[in-house]
């Protein structure tokens, strides 16, 4: 039966979204859904029927903080910190964005555009864009921007899912770790990366508006959204951890995708899973067109960090411990 306390969870709704008992709905006003339908794969989620919409509703398990309730708006400061979580689990389980830019020749009318994105450590949007496209043009005249990133792929009710809109101000970066990263994220950018009018871009950002569903939507400033200062230490170390995993221990890559992340295994010679980065919260998997998100348990601040928490996932990976973590980013209630 639907709750009172949240009209829109009508019998269909709890149907598709199967897993939430409407007393547990009724208890503590936790909305986590776990999708009931056919193995799909779709942008930021996985094979299990699980999107990143499963686990941005359900925040906080990985790193201690405080858990979304639907229909919540405001709060505090002690509130907000599950909110940024649940908005960068929607941001690093997609490689791609809509960027809307002010037309510059037409009175300032929105333009949206496509666009591949990586982030950095700190979950800061990072783009590789070309300065003879009209939303560069258009950055030019004027570098404010939005980027949506949508967590509602494969969903058959798409306002359910959850997605977030980041408004801030698109600078150039000449750093090379921005561009390193946003090519370990696009391996195939690297054909036009070296062309003189393509040139790196991060969007220093302002705030954040999140929608992680029906009634279940927050704005965010920088300081909620963005992680803290990164330790240099596991910016230093990214690429000998990344180059290792991939070289040493591909097995254990293809077993976080298919045994935790829900995955099928590929047959023939198709490329495998690989690493194309770490942060303090997780890291970043591609197969292909494909891309995955492994979240970590807690936060991570070195390389012996990392490789405890990669061990510990191998170790429930082997043990069938798969339904306590999703792609998008935090383990599932």
């Amino acid at each position: 039966m639907p709750s009172t306390s949240f009209p829109f969870l009508t019998p269909d709704f709890l149907r598709q979204y199967g897993g939430v008992g409407a007393e547990r709905i009724r208890r503590d006003g936790i909305v986590s859904f776990r999708r009931q339908r056919p193995p799909a794969l779709v942008a930021g989620g996985n094979a299990k029927g699980q999107s990143v919409a499963d686990s941005a509703v359900s925040v906080g398990a990985a790193t201690g903080s405080s858990t979304m309730r639907s229909g919540e708006t405001t709060g505090g400061p002690g509130e907000r910190s599950g909110h940024g979580d649940a908005a960068r689990a929607v941001m690093r389980a997609t490689d791609r964005a809509v960027l809307t830019t002010a037309q510059r020749d037409a009175a300032g009318w929105p333009y949206p555009s496509l666009v591949l994105v990586a982030l950095d450590h700190d979950a800061t949007p990072l783009l590789l864009i070309s300065t003879l496209a009209d939303h560069t043009l258009n950055i030019a005249a004027d570098p404010r921007v939005g980027l949506l990133f949508d967590g509602t792929a494969g969903l058959e009710q798409p306002l359910a899912g959850a997605r977030v809109s980041v408004l801030g101000h698109a600078l150039r970066s000449e750093e090379p770790r921005h561009r390193a990263r946003f090519l370990a994220r696009h391996p195939s950018a690297d054909i036009y990366v070296g062309f003189k009018d393509f040139a790196v871009y991060r969007v220093a950002v302002e705030r954040a508006h999140l929608v992680a569903g029906f009634g279940r939507v927050r704005w965010l400033e920088a300081a909620d959204l963005l992680l803290p200062p990164v330790p240099q230490a596991l910016v230093d170390q990214e690429g000998a951890i990344v180059r290792h995993m991939n070289d040493d221990h591909a097995d254990a890559l293809q077993l976080y995708a298919t045994a935790l992340l829900g995955f099928p295994q590929r047959d023939g010679d198709g490329p495998g899973w690989t690493m194309t980065g770490v942060d303090p919260e997780g890291c970043d998997l591609r197969r292909g067109a494909e891309v995955a998100r492994l979240p970590f348990g807690q936060r991570v601040a070195e390389s012996g960090e990392v490789r405890a928490e990669l061990v510990r996932l191998v170790r429930q990976a082997r043990a069938g411990g798969g339904e306590g973590v999703t792609s998008a980013g935090h383990p599932a209630s």
